[in-house]
């Protein structure tokens, strides 16, 4: 199905957000086309892997939102600063912009997240009723209760909370996002993006040590979840993302892949390919 793509501007808090819009070609079916907005990985811009899956939704006949979260890309706020409460309030702001479009139906808008998108739509779900379906693919679904050396690691990133270090780096070298994997995909070519910076403060690994997604797994209510997830992931926990699924309250499905990495599904096939059409199927369903 072809596709338009315009740019979105939508303010939060006093903040402009940048996005981008797709919306499938021809005329809306009565009532306007259901719509997904997206939010991707830490330090991730809309050109990335948000702007991937919302590409290819919308070709399945979505109206998608990708956009760049606060302080990244080509959005406002304090610069490459990991604001959790800020990204929910973007997350609102989003489901806000869609419902206002004439093209959408304000009754069937879900959200899908990415890594630790994944975690941010579940909690921004559990908060907003307006919100309809959502979906988590090899989400981060973080929780202080089961983060080893919880209390040691905070003082280490309260130490110079506002310095910048690297998000990534290469050789096991310092970083936000340490170890190979991390920079095989944003220190190379597969992550290209000209507003993507290479840095984020010490401040924002704090302020994801204590976010806690899997808790709102039960305050979906029945909010229907999706959960689709790599049987290995060293960075976003397979025992977390089943236990998502088997605390959610409502409507749920889970389904694992076997990829071998945790980017395997970020822009390799055939894990995207696969975890698009479980997702288009399950958006199709419950946002009917």
């Amino acid at each position: 199905m072809a596709v338009h793509v315009d740019a979105l501007a939508f303010v939060t808090e006093g903040i402009e957000l940048s996005g981008h819009l797709r919306t499938p070609s021809g005329p809306a079916p009565a009532g306007g086309f259901p719509a997904v907005a997206l939010t991707g990985p830490f330090t991730g811009v809309k050109e990335q892997v948000a702007g991937t899956y919302a590409a290819r939704l919308a070709e399945a006949g979505f109206v998608t939102l990708a956009f760049d979260h606060r302080g990244f890309g080509a959005s406002g706020g304090r610069r490459a600063h990991e604001d959790t409460q800020g990204k929910l309030a973007d997350l609102r702001a989003a489901v806000s912009a869609l419902a206002a479009l004439d093209t959408v139906d304000p009754n069937r808008i879900g959200l899908l997240g990415v890594c630790l998108g994944g975690g941010y739509a579940v909690r921004a779900a559990a908060q907003d009723p307006r919100v309809r379906a959502v979906a988590g693919i090899a989400g981060g679904y973080n929780s202080p209760s089961f983060s080893a050396g919880y209390r040691s690691a905070l003082a280490t990133f309260l130490d110079g909370y506002d310095d910048y270090i690297p998000a990534v780096a290469p050789d096991g070298g310092p970083a936000a996002m340490p170890g190979d994997e991390p920079w095989a995909y944003y220190g190379t070519a597969r992550s290209a993006a000209p507003t993507w910076e290479n840095r984020v403060t010490r401040g924002s690994v704090h302020s994801l040590l204590t976010f806690d997604a899997l808790g709102a797994a039960p305050l979906l209510g029945q909010t229907p979840l999706l959960v689709v997830h790599g049987k290995v992931d060293a960075y976003c926990s397979p025992d977390l993302a089943a236990r998502l699924h088997d605390t959610a309250t409502g409507p749920k499905h889970i389904e694992w892949l076997d990829c071998e990495l945790h980017i395997d599904l970020y822009d390799n096939e055939p894990y995207v390919a696969a975890a698009t059409s479980s997702t288009a199927a399950f958006f199709t369903e419950h946002l009917a």
